[in-house]
């Protein structure tokens, strides 16, 4: 008689990131907390005994009984146990590309502190990736076996008072806070010695849901399960890391439009052709970026809206180049960033889906400096595939610069007709901006008609004829020009001092930063 897969016990799986500064225990406490391992768990990595830090993504799990709140699978067999599947990820600052796409396939992540050393830099950094990433915490504070007996509970809990006091404007204020000593006596005690509050820890977790198996037949696999897979006639050596994904899922692209949001505790500016490291997916490759908004006129939120990147980016509507991303302090009262996005032009091609997240980072900050390194995140929403994306679609990207050049009027030629100098170079081709429209300071509009003689001047037609008192104006000047030297030579062909020259040209337009032709464009 055959077994029924109905009658096979069926778990409820929930994933664990264990997060933290280097050395402050996540690899024990995973110890402590599994019942068993995978083939990756517990630093078994022989590079990673060596040096005594956790190199890569650790994976190993627990089971408990379900929660009767948990026991409802939606009408089909009722979940029997709840697993917890532990990701150890790194803590060396160094491996932050790893910790990243560690958090990025967990349900809870449990941020681990040294109660003696209290919130690290990369404890602040692996706290902001989980704001990013995952809605729900918990912090153990570990190796509370340091702290004097007589001393511990104060300590404690002014370490307790301190940490939420820090988590107080984050999304995970007033989280569980668990004290436990996963390994008393340190690395080299003996195996006998029995952590203290894992207990506790657990009950914390029990609360949380997610769906996986581990060393138990499955019938599928999704996004952030572990599996083990048996290829017969395969040389696993052959096998790298990669992705296995519903095909059409990912797509392979060589730049990228994203929405962007500064990360607040990032200190400085985020330049526009600058390189960042960009965490998509599970890769992290360096990227130009560019900095782009909604028109000057539409940028600032209405104070009553807040800015939350509701405005959908669409290729049909015309974006203002940014020389750096625009923040809320510089835009008004409301203090909030207006919306915006960013193009990312990638090194080497990256492999992700839609909408991820995207994290852009300075990775090549000094290791030891006191700061942050994560500068935006932001969600991807369009991707280039083709490898010749600039020649091929940056076009319909319809970002402008606004331009602005200024001359002076020389002299009236009749009541429609002026010439113009100083707004070109001598070897400027004027034939590109024949037909642009120029504002007079004196306040009438005109139209370049071309070139005037070889030395750049310009004549313009004034549509709706010199005004009376323009015309007396430019007239007192052409006399102040036109008066005899001091040996009664006259010096009209002289060219006219700035400040003897009253009525200035004024050329606007704009020009889209990725047409191929560079024209000027006048609303």
């Amino acid at each position: 008689m055959t077994e029924s897969p109905n009658s096979r016990a069926k778990t409820l799986n929930f994933n664990v990131g264990v997060l933290g500064h280097v050395d402050s225990g996540k690899t024990s406490l995973a110890r402590a907390l599994s019942s068993t391992a995978s083939t990756a768990a517990f630093d078994k990595n022989p590079q990673s005994r060596e040096r005594g830090i956790t190199l890569d993504l650790g994976f190993s799990s627990f089971t408990v009984d379900c929660p009767d709140h948990l026991r409802d699978s939606g009408g089909q067999q009722p979940y029997d146990s709840l697993q917890f599947t532990l990701v150890d990820c790194p803590g060396h600052a160094s491996l932050i590309r790893t910790i990243i796409g560690g958090a990025q396939i967990i349900d809870l992540m449990m941020l681990v502190v040294d109660v003696v050393k209290g919130v690290q830099t990369q404890t602040a950094e692996c706290l902001l990736i989980g704001e990013l990433t995952c809605p729900r915490m918990v912090v153990v504070l570990n190796k509370i076996d340091l702290l004097p007996p007589n001393k511990r509970q104060s300590a404690i809990e002014k370490m307790i008072k301190r940490l939420h006091k820090t988590l107080e404007s984050s999304r995970f204020k007033e989280c569980p806070v668990i004290a436990v000593a996963a390994k008393p006596g340190g690395p080299e005690a003996p195996e006998t010695e029995e952590p203290q509050g894992v207990p506790e820890l657990i009950e914390v977790t029990k609360k949380i849901k997610s769906v996986q198996m581990f060393r138990k037949p499955v019938s599928g696999a999704m996004q952030g399960d572990r599996v083990g897979v048996c290829v017969t006639q395969f040389d696993p050596k052959l096998l790298e890391r990669g992705l296995l994904c519903t095909p059409g899922s990912l797509r392979t692209i060589f730049a990228a439009i994203i929405s962007t949001r500064k990360i607040g505790y990032f200190k400085g500016s985020l330049a526009t052709r600058a390189k960042f490291h960009i965490t998509v997916g599970h890769e992290t490759v360096m990227a130009k970026v560019t900095f782009f908004g909604l028109p000057p006129t539409d940028t600032k939120p209405s104070p009553s809206e807040p800015s939350s990147l509701e405005t959908p980016f669409t290729f049909d509507r015309e974006y203002f180049y940014q020389d750096e991303y625009v923040t809320g302090q510089r835009e008004g009262a409301s203090g909030l960033d207006p919306d915006q996005w960013a193009l990312l032009e990638f090194e080497r091609p990256v492999t992700c889906p839609a909408l991820c997240l995207v994290i852009g980072s300075k990775l090549d900050t000094d290791l030891h400096a006191n700061a942050c390194r994560l500068a935006f995140q932001g969600r991807l929403l369009h991707g280039f595939e083709d490898k010749s994306y600039s020649e091929t679609a940056l076009a319909q990207l319809r970002i402008y610069k606004t331009k602005h050049k200024e001359g002076q009027v020389e002299r009236v030629t009749d009541d429609y007709s002026v010439i113009g100098r100083s707004l070109f170079k001598k070897e400027t081709n004027l034939q590109l901006f024949v037909g642009l429209k120029v504002t007079l300071s004196t306040g009438e509009s005109g139209v370049i008609e071309g070139g005037f003689g070889q030395s750049g001047k310009f004549k313009i037609h004034i549509q709706e004829g010199l005004r009376p008192e323009t015309k007396q104006l430019l007239s007192s000047t052409s006399k102040k020009k036109g008066k005899s030297g001091s040996k009664g030579v006259p010096t009209s062909e002289e060219e006219p001092k700035a400040e003897s020259q009253p009525v200035s040209i004024h050329l606007h337009f704009k020009r889209y930063v990725f047409d191929p032709h560079k024209k000027m464009v006048q609303s």
